[in-house]
């Protein structure tokens, strides 16, 4: 008796004749040059290569988007302002490096013996002015993928905190997994300055939280193939990895560098020695205009490694804000403070408004903190608070006024009722 094959099915290891055949065309393995098989299907070379080309399509128009909706320099610089106060010469600096940076990265007209680097940042300034808000505008302006990250967090790999390419995996998720966004992104690492080397003698300890992470560094800032967990988290041997090339993300690094400016000042102050020279002291040169003058020697000198001084070619410095900046940022940005208080309590359908005074005695508060614009932003909270607690409960109240004696806490806020207006009137 004849066995019918036709309903027998090829036992485990056994050879099954529909894997020998492409799962997505058809094709048979005998008109293919490679097969690839996967657990439960198999592609072949032509459409891998069909694949390849469509990714290339949609990585291009993307990149052709991005093109068309590039802003010049001055559209960025304007942009800036609306929510950064001041700084005009550091916004200038910044416009022009992220216009440089993505033109780049969408040109197809440039010979190939011309290769233009990466435009990375390096923003130095006292806390509080504004560095974190100006990589934020940027990204949000641009329409692409944003990530902060914290350089006291980190550590070399295969030691106890964060990987650097951890970094990689939240731009990863602002991008909402699309990688070919991410690689067009933006990411901030602030406090750069903490992971500087103050000792410049040897030791006999490993740094895996200063130079072990300015080493981590350099590949990502330079332009690699990194593999990420897409998770987060550590790497190990059996979890999937996500390849991210970071050659076009731009990457914008902060920090106080606190003390940089005694070191700009030796440095002018030798070169002003002997007849003739021009007399500059450091009673003639304020904070700015000194650390205006950093030069890669100054940073090499604080702490930071010749290696990531070079992938960090624009160098902005930030001044501290005066105290009209600081009355400014109360009320003129788009996202100004006193804005949105007056917008949460429109919420609760109440007015609310500031005497000038009052806004006089915050900044005076704040100036005397030395944290910039941080210090605002901590006192208003603390003067709002109570006011916010006590307010959906209280019923008929049309406005609430803030004068001086509520920020300095001797007063309570003026509130006035409905049926006190309606008297009054």
């Amino acid at each position: 008796m004849s066995e019918d094959k036709s309903d027998n099915k090829p036992d485990e290891g056994e050879f099954d004749p529909l894997s020998e055949q492409c799962s997505f065309c058809g094709r048979p393995i005998e008109l293919t040059r490679v097969l690839v098989k996967g657990n439960d299907v198999a592609i072949c070379d032509v459409c891998v290569t069909g694949a390849g080309q469509i990714v290339r399509r949609a990585v291009a128009q993307k990149r052709t988007a991005l093109k068309h909706r590039m802003p010049k320099p001055k559209a960025l610089f304007a942009k800036l302002s609306d929510y950064v106060v001041g700084q005009d010469d550091a916004k200038r600096r910044i416009a022009v490096a992220v216009y440089n940076h993505y033109k780049r990265i969408t040109s197809r007209t440039l010979s190939d013996d011309v290769e233009i680097e990466k435009s990375n940042i390096l923003m130095i300034g006292p806390t509080g002015t504004g560095k974190t808000l100006i990589a934020q505008t940027l990204a949000r302006f641009l329409e692409v993928p944003f990530a902060i990250a914290d350089a006291t967090t980190l550590t070399e790999a295969g030691y106890v905190g964060e990987d650097v390419e951890n970094v990689l995996v939240r731009l990863y998720h602002a991008a909402e997994g699309d990688i070919t966004q991410a690689e067009i992104g933006i990411i901030y690492i602030d406090e750069i300055d903490k992971t500087a080397r103050r000792d410049q003698s040897a030791s006999i300890t490993r740094d895996v939280s200063g130079e072990g992470v300015q080493q981590a560094l350099l590949k990502i800032l330079e332009g690699t193939i990194a593999n990420i967990p897409p998770e987060g988290g550590r790497k190990h041997p059996e979890q999937k990895l996500l390849a991210i090339d970071t050659k076009n993300i731009l990457f914008i690094c902060g920090g106080a560098f606190e003390g940089i400016d005694s070191i700009v000042q030796k440095r002018v102050g030798k070169k002003g020695m002997g007849f003739g020279a021009e007399v500059r002291g450091k009673r003639g040169m304020g904070y700015y205009e000194l650390i205006s003058k950093t030069e890669p020697e100054d940073l090499l000198h604080y702490g930071l490694i010749p290696e990531l001084i070079g992938r960090l070619p624009v160098i902005t410095p930030l001044d501290r804000l005066s105290r009209e900046a600081m009355l400014s940022i109360l009320f003129k940005p788009k996202n100004a403070l006193t804005k949105q208080y007056i917008k949460l309590f429109e919420l609760e359908g109440v007015k609310l408004s500031f005497q000038a005074e009052a806004l006089d005695k915050v900044v005076d508060m704040s100036m005397k903190r030395d944290t910039g614009a941080r210090a605002l932003r901590s006192i208003m909270e603390n003067v709002m608070t109570d006011i916010m607690f006590e307010l959906p409960d209280m019923s008929g109240v049309e406005e609430v006024i803030i004068t001086p004696g509520v920020i300095s806490g001797d007063e309570e806020p003026v509130i006035i009722h409905e049926k006190t207006r309606r008297k009054t009137a």
